[in-house]
């Protein structure tokens, strides 16, 4: 089916779903195809919101792909519940938790099923605390397999924008990532990139516009909702929840400078992603500094579906914390930085001139430890990632090549300093006097010695994901020797937050009593999240928001069923 055959917009529909994110298109299709009339709102002209523009990894145990790569072995489904039991705790209810675990690789069979996505096993991508109980050092991440998505016509224009800008058909995998990563230090690196190259112009060559990632993931559902004969209103931004007789029964949209309303027979499914690009709620609820230009999600996300869903009873929780990442603060964009933190021959430091944690954290935990250095009265706001040139020789860094010079506004705009020696970058940064060389000379005798006696890099499997292979005794190691010296400003940003809406195992939005509230579920960012305050692995963010979404749907069809059976 061609999008433009979609049905023409209706105001009366069994199942009204708010944002055209991973959450709201899982939780479309799968109304869709349990036989309720299904509409989608989004705020944006885009289709995709933070999933998108993510790296597309699921962190969903036991699903098909894990199974077909080996990777699921038995006792995996009660080593991953020891797993959640030991990183998140009681702060989200078991039952939620283990639901998650539980239905997880059925949602992973129904976009099989009814989408073009499929999924592979991202090899070796640890779980991020994989030596906790029934933590996976080889890791349980899935990432979409790239696709050739010319079936989606001229919707595809409406794709959300990229992360970061490349040019057309130039794929790269979360596998790839990290091989390129390491630029010419293994031979996997250039040939990773010749590979990446070589399909690129095969496409081009043959008119395929291939997508990866995030953007495959959404690219996928969006192909499933056309299939579905779902319709998708843009521009329709939520204003209100519509509430009659104590139960919610459609929303209030602002759509082409008019307000409209949308009546839901069945149920309103949020899925409107967090608040991260509202700096009003991040000022209230995050821990300070905060700034909305330090997030990665997507623009469109600014807490409407939070506040909507507070203003008609709902709980709330997690309100104080995201999905955190350290974050390169460039000229006119956030850079979320992952292995630029793991490869040696870096070190972190405060406005003291002091490492303060190992540097190669999973990115929540990582962030974490800024914040906690503004209570100690000495700023880890902003930090700073310091490296010689010989790292910058070696590694890609923030999307440039190793022996590239960085950009010259780079420079200009202050976010990165680069000084002849130490002594020359501590001055330039304002650090007290001595307290960066001694750090480095400190750093540099762990990196022989291959033992960080101060914070434990390179102890855990996670660490050595995004390492150098090449480097011993330590890959995460390798002392700062040789000049010019640099340091990039680093700052607490995010990919979206995590507190929301207090949802139960079956997506229902809760109120403080614990009742459910009639006819209201939210999934994604807009619901406080199964995953408490970390993050189990790489994609601890889309995984939920795809499982709920689906969850939502299916209780809205059961809760459907006896009145259908009635009429």
């Amino acid at each position: 089916m061609n999008p433009s055959a979609e049905p023409a917009p209706s105001d009366s529909y069994d199942v009204v779903v708010v944002g055209a994110g991973g959450a709201g298109m899982s939780a479309a299709l799968a109304a869709a195809h349990h036989g309720l009339s299904t509409v989608l709102v989004e705020k944006s002209e885009y289709f995709g919101g933070s999933t998108a523009r993510s790296g597309g990894g699921v962190w969903i145990p036991g699903n098909y792909a894990l199974a077909e790569a080996g990777q699921v072995d038995p006792g995996d489904r009660e080593r991953a519940g020891e797993y959640l039991d030991a990183i998140v705790g009681d702060i989200v209810p078991k039952l939620r938790r283990d639901t998650y675990l539980d239905r997880g690789p059925e949602l992973m069979d129904f976009l099989r099923e009814h989408t073009p996505v499929r999924f592979t096993w991202v090899p070796e991508y640890a779980d991020y605390l994989p030596e906790l109980p029934g933590g996976r050092p080889r890791g349980r991440s899935v990432e979409p397999v790239p696709m050739d998505a010319r079936f989606l016509g001229d919707e595809l224009e409406r794709l959300h924008p990229p992360y970061t800008k490349a040019p057309a058909n130039l794929i790269v995998t979360q596998a790839d990532f990290r091989r390129i990563s390491l630029g010419m230090r293994t031979l996997r690196g250039p040939l990773t990139m010749v590979k990446v190259l070589l399909k690129r112009f095969y496409a081009l060559a043959t008119g395929k516009r291939m997508v990866a990632m995030g953007n495959a993931i959404a690219v996928g559902l969006r192909k499933g909702l056309v299939d579905a004969g779902v319709p998708v209103e843009y521009g329709a931004a939520l204003v209100d929840l519509l509430v009659e007789d104590g139960r919610v029964a459609g929303i209030v949209v602002e759509q082409g400078g008019a307000r409209r309303e949308i009546r839901a027979h069945r149920a309103v499914i949020l899925g409107s992603g967090g608040f991260e690009h509202n700096q009003e709620l991040r000022e209230k609820f995050l821990p300070h500094p905060t700034s909305a230009e330090w997030s990665t999600g997507a623009r469109s996300n600014t807490g409407a579906g939070l506040l909507a869903g507070t203003a008609v009873g709902a709980a709330t929780d997690l309100l104080d914390d995201a999905w955190w990442g350290p974050t390169i603060p460039l000229p006119g964009r956030a850079w979320f930085c992952l292995a630029e933190r793991n490869l040696p021959g870096s070190l972190m430091v405060n406005s003291a001139g002091r490492r303060f944690m190992n540097e190669a954290l999973p990115y929540v935990e990582a962030t974490h430890a800024i914040y906690e250095g503004e209570s100690t009265g000495v700023a880890h706001v902003p930090s700073y990632l310091v490296f010689d040139q010989t790292y910058r020789n070696r590694y890609l860094f923030a999307g440039v090549p190793g022996r590239q010079p960085l950009p010259g506004r780079w420079y200009k705009e202050g976010v990165v300093v680069r000084a002849d020696t130490l002594t020359g970058l501590a001055e330039r940064l304002r650090l007290p006097e001595g307290a960066l060389e001694a750090e480095v000379e400190r750093f540099n005798g762990f990196a022989r010695t291959g033992v960080d006696e101060d914070f434990h890099r390179g102890e855990s499997a996670y660490d050595k994901y995004y390492s150098d292979p090449t480097v011993k005794p330590n890959p995460s190691l390798a002392p700062l020797r040789v000049g010019p010296f640099y340091a990039v400003t680093i700052v607490p940003g995010d990919l979206g937050t995590k507190g929301g809406l207090v949802t139960d195992e079956r997506a229902r939005v809760l109120r403080e009593d614990g009742s459910a509230i009639p006819g209201l579920y939210a999934a994604g960012n807009v619901s406080s999240a199964v995953m408490g305050h970390t993050y189990p692995g790489p994609g601890g963010t889309i995984g939920p928001a795809l499982v709920f979404g689906y969850l939502a749907a299916l209780d809205a069809a059961a809760s459907a069923q006896p009145a259908r059976e009635a009429s």
